[in-house]
């Protein structure tokens, strides 16, 4: 009998063992410097909300994936390089991006832009020297207005530039944002008023991987369907109700 149950337990690790061997291979690139969207903990690790997405996609649509952390500037090239296969990464879904690769469908609504400056800034703030970072729909926004862009690889170089007197404003996410407002002992107060820049959030992939992306959107309509989207939302973001 115990020869029995020994050969029966190593012929099921066989089986899990081949079926995970078999299941696909996905690389999800992240910038990891984004929070709540993506940041790396204490424990080194990325985490935040598109962790948890991404992690539960992945289960969802049967995939083994690990996460690879790359700086925003060069995060489109590497992917339609090779260098991983998904973006999910805060990124909206543009017609510019979406020239150059593929997106799933959104998986976080359209997010309002803000600005935000020093204490005691005036709206005339948004007019002057704005902070964005690099290759983001705000660059491209400030860089069409009447202000002067100043542009930051990373979104910390864009807040920085703002308390050191660099840039009168900065402009990004309303949710990256709100946090570091909140944070600040009211060092620093949102200006001006919020704008609508591109679409939601979407996972980038690239233009050949369809079954992929067509995997990432049966994923995405399981986790609006069941509540498990709008509740990372909740969780992620205080006081903002999931909308699907």
């Amino acid at each position: 009998m115990k020869k029995t149950i020994l050969f029966g337990a190593v012929i099921a690790m066989i089986s899990a063992t081949a079926a995970f061997a078999d299941m696909q291979q996905v690389r999800m690139g992240t910038e990891g410097a984004y929070p709540p969207y993506n940041f790396i903990n204490d424990n080194g690790e990325i985490d935040g909300f598109e962790r948890e997405v991404g992690d539960r996609i992945c289960e969802l649509a049967e995939l083994e994936c690990t996460w690879v952390k790359n700086d925003w500037d060069s995060i489109i090239p590497n992917l339609v390089s090779g260098n991983y296969d998904t973006i999910v990464a805060g990124m909206s879904i543009t017609d510019e991006r979406d020239q150059v690769i593929d997106f799933s469908q959104e998986y976080f609504p359209p997010d309002p832009s803000a600005f935000v400056g020093l204490k005691g800034a005036s709206d005339d703030a948004i007019n002057g020297v704005v902070a964005a970072q690099t290759a983001t729909i705000q660059a491209s926004y400030v860089a069409s207005s009447d202000a002067t862009v100043v542009e930051f690889a990373t979104p910390d170089e864009t807040v920085a530039a703002v308390r050191s007197g660099e840039a009168d404003a900065v402009l990004a996410d309303a949710g990256y944002l709100e946090t570091i407002v909140a944070e600040s002992n009211g060092e620093l107060i949102f200006v001006g008023e919020r704008v609508a820049i591109g679409g939601g959030i979407g996972i980038g992939v690239r233009e050949s991987d369809s079954d992929l992306q067509a995997k990432l959107n049966a994923a995405i309509d399981t986790m609006k369907a069941d509540g498990t989207l709008n509740a990372l939302i909740e969780k992620w973001f205080e006081g903002r109700e999931g909308p699907y």
